[in-house]
């Protein structure tokens, strides 16, 4: 390896770990709470260190929040082979994306608690398009991946493709984001004995499925 690619490695590797670093701090305390400082600190890097890969906190929390979706959407992605999923109709493919809501909130609530003070931290902080593009490209390819499973919908009539197809999106990804968020972080009551959280959400994938399939020889209103 030469020099410049062992330094450039070397620099990926450090940028990795703040990033690794900051996710873990951001997860367990939220965001607005922890300083760069600490982040630096956490990382073993220099203040100054940190500020060279990230000019502001705001920079650092959408390069965190960019890094998990792509890494986590990659890794879903990849859990079948791509032949597999090329063969699935529609209806099948749109499963396969709600499953991963399921999955998130089965195995990654570290993310979803991230996620739940991402959105809002976001939302309130000034911050210009040009920072927040590599997160919203992030947001964009998801889009397209259902423009796909929409298409596919309307080749093989396994979906309601009367529904346009925004408007599929956006309720099948906010509805199922904001529900396994809201369980992973605790702000929906469950009665002892009564049902499982899992169980509740498996029944909303469930009815929103209901909603999207296409029920053949039927007409859904």
């Amino acid at each position: 390896m030469s020099d410049y690619a062992a330094g450039k490695a070397w620099k990926m590797a450090k940028e990795q770990n703040i990033l690794e670093t900051a996710f873990a701090l951001f997860a367990e305390r939220g965001i607005e709470p922890v300083r760069m400082p600490e982040v630096a600190e956490a990382s073993g890097v220099a203040r100054a260190t940190l500020y060279r890969y990230f000019t502001t906190k705001l920079d650092l929390v959408i390069a965190v929040g960019t890094w998990k979706w792509e890494e986590y959407i990659e890794a879903h992605n990849a859990s079948l082979p791509k032949e597999e999923i090329d063969r699935m109709t529609a209806a099948e493919y749109l499963r396969f994306y709600m499953d991963g809501f399921l999955d998130l909130y089965r195995n990654h609530s570290d993310l979803l608690r991230f996620n739940y003070n991402f959105n809002s931290y976001l939302r309130y902080e000034a911050g210009t398009s040009e920072q927040k593009a590599p997160y919203m490209n992030v947001v964009d390819n998801l889009g397209e991946m259902f423009h796909e499973l929409y298409e596919r919908g309307m080749r093989d009539g396994t979906l309601r493709t009367d529904i346009i197809e925004e408007a599929m999106f956006s309720s099948s990804f906010h509805i199922m984001l904001a529900a396994v968020t809201r369980y992973a972080v605790g702000l929906v009551y469950i009665p002892e004995k009564v049902t499982e959280p899992e169980e509740e959400l498996i029944m909303l994938e469930e009815l929103l499925l209901s909603r999207y399939v296409a029920v053949p020889n039927s007409t859904k209103n």
